[in-house]
């Protein structure tokens, strides 16, 4: 692990900051000034570069905001933590406006300073590990089995032409993946041209799809070649395809029959090679139901069908598509990119997001611009959000403990299959208590809640002083076994799924005594 970076001209803070950190195995580094960290940043081997940059913000020789300026220029993603008095407010906002991870007041409480270096070591970690999976910026994310599912059918389909209609909710990126079935077929140097057929209106739409002639209607100066034409020789998206209106169904299915079509006021006909893929978020089986769709239209849009899962549908790809959207939005603004902590990302993931992809890409643009810290708490979170999945019980103690929004599928303590025994102490079996001095669990609280709480009292009764040191290294050693027999022993990805670094799984597997 590279080391924590130190810089403060005050000897005593350096020395208390050091051992502090060594006492938790986080090696350091100690400087005296600004020159000295950026000396030492120019010399040619890094491999002793910063995990954490800790500097003080009033030092001979340059200040810690010059300092986070000149570090952020060359190491945007580097988490700097500046120290600084209770009465320098200005100091405080300007070093957060510079991109500082946090600030540390001084005089500080050493058990929190601490605290707040390893979640900005975790946070880094973390960020490391999302850098990697980002780094080729994808057309699209998604490690839910419904979304490979999808990836593997546009796979599939990556040496056809054959029609495809693509349903799903509005805004779980439909358009993402007509883009992404033509980018991978044979007709990817041919143009993709889209059209919502919901939102022009139907005097407009017939124009808009086939051209029109000059003189064809009042307005009409000049002749307009339509969607179709502009697509030739590549693929036309038709999207909400569901509210075209009826009579131009017509025409389009004779598009779909022979290639062959009139530009309005037209009398010759015009032939375009055209690959159509249409996207729906309604039944169409129903809309034919009620007359409102033709039953011949459909059947020929419905080649091969392709369904999206609602964001809901999909809530582990929460996490990785927030990171992501945080990035794009910072890049597109010229700031800082926003990191999120992990209690807010739980509690994003209890979220339903009726708008589906969309309505968290715009809700990552609303954090880039009003989050007032470079670190997304869940007080951060807009009042939908908080509102929401408070009120499904998913966020009772939002900003003050971590939240565990899916509480219907829970982990028991117990042992899981194929996972090697555990090498520690009873297994958490003890009887429950009937304490009129124990709050009682609710009574759809997972099993594994009441089998901790049994086993916590049974060993507090026994007058040990280290419950809370037992309880979690065999809860940690639990879960990190659970994580690898489900990744077959792959330690950065049961990391990413356990939503911890990687040098982190690997100083736990380390500390526990699971080589």
């Amino acid at each position: 692990m590279k080391p924590i970076w130190i810089v403060d001209d005050d000897q005593s803070i350096r020395f208390v900051l050091e051992k502090a950190l060594l006492r938790e195995n986080l090696p350091t580094r100690s400087f005296t000034s600004a020159p000295e960290v950026l000396k030492a940043l120019n010399e040619p081997n890094d491999a002793d570069g910063p995990q954490i940059l800790v500097s003080d913000i009033r030092m001979p020789g340059g200040s810690g905001l010059d300092l986070l300026e000149k570090v952020k220029e060359r190491f945007p993603t580097l988490p700097v933590i500046i120290m600084t008095a209770f009465s320098d407010l200005d100091s405080a906002v300007a070093a957060f406006q510079g991109g500082a991870f946090e600030y540390l007041p001084k005089p500080f409480d050493l058990t929190k300073a601490v605290e707040l270096i390893r979640r900005a070591v975790d946070e880094s970690q973390r960020e490391e590990v999302s850098e990697e999976r980002l780094s080729a910026a994808p057309e699209m994310l998604g490690q839910a089995p419904a979304m490979q599912d999808v990836f593997r059918a546009i796979g599939r389909l990556s040496q056809s032409q054959v029609t495809v209609l693509i349903t799903g909710e509005s805004g779980s990126g439909k358009e993402l993946v007509a883009r992404a079935l033509h980018k991978h077929s044979p007709r990817a140097d041919g143009p993709f041209v889209a059209i919502n057929t919901a939102a022009i209106p139907k005097d407009l739409l017939e124009s808009e799809l086939f051209g029109h002639e000059r003189g064809a209607f009042t307005g009409a100066q000049t002749m307009r070649r339509g969607r179709f034409e502009q697509a030739d020789g590549g693929t036309l998206f038709l999207d909400e395809i569901g509210d075209m209106p009826f009579d131009l169904q017509t025409r389009l299915l004779r598009v779909l029959s022979d290639g062959h079509f009139y530009r309005v006021g037209g009398h010759s006909a015009v032939r375009a090679n055209v690959r159509v893929i249409a996207a729906t978020h309604q039944n169409l089986e129903q809309r034919v139901k009620e007359g409102v769709f033709r039953e011949d239209l459909f059947h020929r849009l419905n080649v091969i069908r392709l369904r999206l899962p609602a964001l809901r549908e999909r809530r582990e790809d929460v996490p990785m598509l927030t990171r992501f959207f945080l990035q794009q939005s910072a890049k597109q603004l010229g700031v800082e990119p926003k990191r999120i902590a992990e209690s807010a990302l739980k509690l994003l993931g209890g979220f339903d997001f009726p708008g589906n992809v969309r309505q968290l890409e715009n809700l990552c643009h609303w954090l880039t611009v009003m989050a007032p810290a470079q670190v997304i708490e869940v007080k951060d979170l807009p009042p939908e959000v908080l509102n929401a999945v408070g009120a499904s019980g998913g966020a009772s103690e939002t900003a003050s403990a971590p939240v565990t929004p899916r509480q219907a599928d829970p982990m028991p303590l117990a042992e899981p299959p194929a996972v090697a025994p555990m090498v520690t102490a009873a297994p958490l079996s003890a009887p429950p208590l009937a304490s009129p001095t124990l709050p009682p669990l609710e009574m759809t609280a997972p099993a594994w809640e009441a089998g901790l709480q049994a086993e916590a009292m049974a060993l507090l009764e026994t007058g040990r002083t280290d419950v809370w040191d037992v309880l979690t290294r065999r809860f940690e050693t639990r879960l990190i076994q659970t994580a690898l027999a489900n990744t077959r022993g792959r330690r950065i990805e049961a990391a990413h799924k356990l939503g911890i670094g990687r040098n982190t799984i690997t100083r736990k597997i380390q500390e526990l005594g699971m080589e």
